[in-house]
């Protein structure tokens, strides 16, 4: 039993091998019987004219298929490109942020009289109990507990742990933090000290003491610790509601410690 696909290919080429001993009929009676070569060429045309339509269809599919492919081809060496493209602006974009962390470092590292030490942020307390970050600078660098750190934005926190090659760096936003501050515009005095949500508050200030929304809170340089003059927060609230001789002032800090990848420790004069 012959295939389909066998039984297919023997007829087209019987119908190819007819067409050409038509042809050769018809050629060689053309000037002899005019009759004849009519029959020809009526039985012959629509073959001739299949074969012609069934070569123009193959012609144009293997055209189109290799144009398919080389469009294929290009379309997968534009995505490489495109991909490697965003890679590299992606490179750029990275690299003209951090040029404008450390240019803003540089600035306040000039500014300060006291020396200071560059470190990156490499990790956050996983316990969640308190607000902390990891630092790549430790004892082998001349860090050591209770060295104060800032950013350009301001005060971060201060050093509690240090091994050889990493510190434990306490968030002025933790709960154990208390820092002595003041208001910048009329030097109102109190102490700064964590909560549990991103406010600090402004403890201890009389309630005689003119604190307003916006006021600047900086470091008073009175607790040993920090050094005066460095930026705390602005004043987000203030309430004089409750009895007694203090107010309920609340601190939104400056720095954003969500954000924060690179710091300062401000080392021992």
């Amino acid at each position: 039993m012959f295939s389909k696909r066998l039984l297919s290919i023997v007829c087209l080429i019987l119908i190819f091998l007819i067409n050409i001993i038509f042809l050769s009929v018809g050629t060689k009676h053309r000037h002899t019987d005019s009759l004849i070569a009519g029959i020809v060429m009526a039985a012959v045309s629509p073959f001739q004219e299949g074969i012609t339509r069934s070569v123009v269809f193959l012609e144009d599919l293997w055209r189109h298929y290799f144009y398919l492919v080389s469009v294929g081809r290009q379309n997968d060496a534009l995505s490489r490109e495109l991909a490697q493209a965003k890679m590299q602006n992606s490179r750029y974009v990275e690299s003209a942020k951090t040029c404008e962390r450390l240019r803003r470092l540089l600035e306040i590292k000039t500014a300060l009289p006291q020396k200071t030490l560059f470190a990156e942020v490499v990790g956050r307390d996983p316990s969640g109990w308190f607000q902390a970050i990891v630092i790549n600078r430790g004892t082998g660098d001349g860090v050591a507990k209770g060295m104060p750190v800032i950013a350009p934005d301001g005060i971060v926190g201060q050093v509690v742990i240090a091994s050889y090659d990493y510190s434990k760096v306490m968030l002025m936003i933790d709960r154990s933090s208390a820092i002595d501050a003041l208001v910048q515009r009329n030097r109102a005095r109190g102490i700064v000290a964590g909560e549990a949500d991103a406010l600090c508050r402004f403890k201890y200030v009389l309630r005689k003491a003119d604190v307003r929304v916006g006021d600047v809170i900086v470091s008073s340089g009175l607790d040993g610790l920090f050094p005066k003059g460095l930026r705390l927060g602005t004043v987000a609230k203030v309430t004089r509601e409750r009895p007694g001789i203090f107010q309920d002032v609340r601190v939104k800090p400056f720095v954003d410690f969500d954000t924060l990848e690179e710091v300062l420790i401000i080392l021992p004069s």
